[in-house]
């Protein structure tokens, strides 16, 4: 009797540890909830020192990834299981009941763990199945949509969207605003809401009559009816589009929308940036360009905020991209229409300018907003951009590369257009190309308020300045060689002659003075939010000792796990050669 009483008491003292790290039952068997969340799966390295990196090694013949499982889950109050072993320190375990973001977290503070990381899944990269995104189609340009994919030796500047694209596509929660000249709702690779894609109806407003060119001022219909300017209308003196110039419609609205939010994997057309975010037209440009009081209502109202005479917005933006400007300084006006848009929560985003390096025009040169330059592909600032202090970082814009007269331009931005000339052809889904080039830095914006919408569908709850920091912080260097031919000089702050004009600056290596942070990286960008999404959790609560008490769920006085632990450690004695 006295062997078998210490062998009872030998096996119980093996069991009992057991028992006292089985997680607490939060669903009824059979329910369904207890498989609700995926069993959490981290990669654990435990640190040099650790006895339980002894413990392996000195369990070669056995699962000794199974022990170190076991102690490490009574450590941290878990039942973890083991998975395969990495390396004499490191293997996978997982549990039941938490995410694998909080599993880590809680592994990472235990004492003995180097680091615990999410063991992800991995993918081939999302790269879409829209024919235009490699080749460009029959009218180029052969790069295709160049400037989305991943970055190499030929086009250093691309964004890498692919890399992004394989953590998140974008979500529908998330909206961006285009103030702009409207859109071609009748575009196939644009389709609107109600049928099925990401285009919401809008708003124009644009109040002149003369400017708005649809016949009406504002209204809930952000169809862009066309911008031209004929050569008659250019040359009347004094009239409403004098010193305009004539022009044919640019479509202008269409590309930068379609830049952020086409269709994408539909096999048709383009890709975009954003792929699954919604769209918000807010039409802001007739012809001859807009008035900043239209461009200010248009703001506005794009991220909720009431305008007199106009519906509420019901689908607030939490991107709004301006692809727009004008020169001078920033006015009181923009000023606070800027700090209380970003008081709300929504990020301002806009391009530097087209005035060959001259001074960031505004809005981009307000407090807040995050300005864009544009690039090469190969990295160097674009003849055509701006540049200064204030741009937080810069993107593609698109270029030719030094072509012959109607030969193809090799590096433009691919974007969705209409193939009027003036008015509107219904119906028309085509796209710029290499003969009908789209530069520019309107088309450097939306590729950072595409990327900043796919931020937020990682992370909804970030705020603007979180939002610019990590762009900036995940932005690559900007190249020093590479640029066409030996002279290409470094970027300088807007210089002026003797007279007080501004001096042109066109291709240079960019600097963080001059040209931001650095170039966009869409894919480092949507990492930096994955990684900050990472929950914290609660430091582990002491496991208590088991005490004998009333169990309401049934197996009597003990309960359920001392009626197992008991079990257990009675054949445990059966088998007991000491009986």
């Amino acid at each position: 009797m006295h062997r078998r009483f210490w062998a009872l008491v030998a096996a119980l003292s093996l069991v009992l540890p057991l028992v006292a790290v089985l997680p607490e039952a939060h669903a009824a068997p059979g329910t369904g909830a207890e498989s609700a969340v995926p069993p959490g799966r981290v990669i654990v390295k435990f640190k040099a020192g650790s006895p339980l990196v002894r413990l392996q090694a000195l369990s070669i013949a056995s699962d000794g990834g199974a022990e170190r499982a076991v102690a490490l889950g009574q450590r941290a109050g878990l039942a973890l299981r083991s998975g395969a072993s990495l390396s004499a320190a490191s293997q996978v375990v997982m549990a039941d009941g938490l995410s694998s973001e909080a599993l880590a977290a809680r592994l990472s503070a235990q004492a003995d763990v180097e680091f615990a990381v999410v063991d992800r899944r991995r993918r081939a990269y999302a790269v879409p199945n829209d024919p235009l995104y490699r080749t460009g189609g029959t009218n180029g340009p052969a790069s295709g949509q160049w400037y989305l994919q991943a970055p190499s030796a030929s086009i250093p500047a691309a964004i890498n969207a692919e890399s992004a694209w394989d953590t998140t596509l974008g979500s529908n929660a998330i909206t961006v605003a285009v103030l702009d000249t409207g859109v071609r709702f009748d575009h196939a690779d644009m389709t609107p809401l109600e049928a099925g894609g990401n285009l919401l109806r809008g708003y124009d407003f644009v109040a002149n009559l003369d400017t708005a060119n649809d016949g009406d001022g504002r209204d809930a219909d952000a169809s862009d009816p066309g911008d031209w300017i004929s050569a008659a209308e250019a040359a009347q003196t004094g009239g409403p589009f004098a010193n305009c110039g004539a022009s044919l419609s640019s479509w202008h609205g269409t590309e930068v929308a379609a830049l952020i939010g086409a269709n994408t994997n539909n096999s048709l057309g383009m890709a975009s940036v954003g792929r699954s975010v919604r769209i918000l037209p807010v039409r802001v440009l007739g012809k001859c360009g807009g008035f900043d009081s239209d461009i200010l209502a248009g703001m506005r109202w794009a991220a909720g905020l009431a305008v007199p005479g106009v519906p509420v917005n019901t689908t607030p933006a939490r991107i709004i991209n301006m692809s727009l400007g004008g020169e001078g300084a920033c006015s009181a006006a923009y000023t606070s229409a800027v700090a209380e848009i970003t008081a709300l929560g929504s990020l301002v985003v806009a391009s530097a300018g087209n005035s060959a390096g001259h001074a960031v025009s505004e809005p981009a040169n307000c407090a807040g907003v995050v300005a864009v330059a544009g690039l090469r592909h190969v990295g160097t600032k674009v003849g055509f951009s701006d540049l200064g202090p204030q741009i937080a970082l810069s993107a593609p814009g698109g270029n030719c590369v030094n072509i012959g007269a109607g030969a193809a331009c090799l590096f433009p931005i691919l974007s969705a257009r209409n193939a009027g000339t003036t008015t509107p052809t219904a119906g028309s889904s085509v796209f710029s190309d290499a003969f009908r080039v789209t530069v520019g830095t309107s088309f450097s914006a939306p590729l950072v308020s595409g990327t900043a919408a796919l931020m937020l569908s990682m992370r909804p709850s970030l705020a603007p300045a979180e939002l610019r920091s990590l762009l900036q912080q995940t932005a690559r260097p900007f190249p020093t060689t590479g640029g066409d031919g030996t002279a290409v000089p470094q970027c300088l702050p807007p210089q002026f002659d003797a007279a007080g004009k501004a001096i042109d600056q066109l291709q240079c290596y960019c600097t963080t003075a001059t040209c931001g942070a650095g170039m966009l990286d869409a894919g480092a960008a949507v990492r930096a939010v994955a990684a900050l999404s990472v929950a914290v959790a609660p430091p582990p609560t002491p496991v208590p000792s088991p005490a004998p008490v009333a169990d309401s769920g049934g197996g009597g006085a003990l309960g359920w796990p001392w009626l197992l632990a008991l079990f257990a450690a009675v054949l445990a004695l059966r088998r007991s050669p000491l009986r």
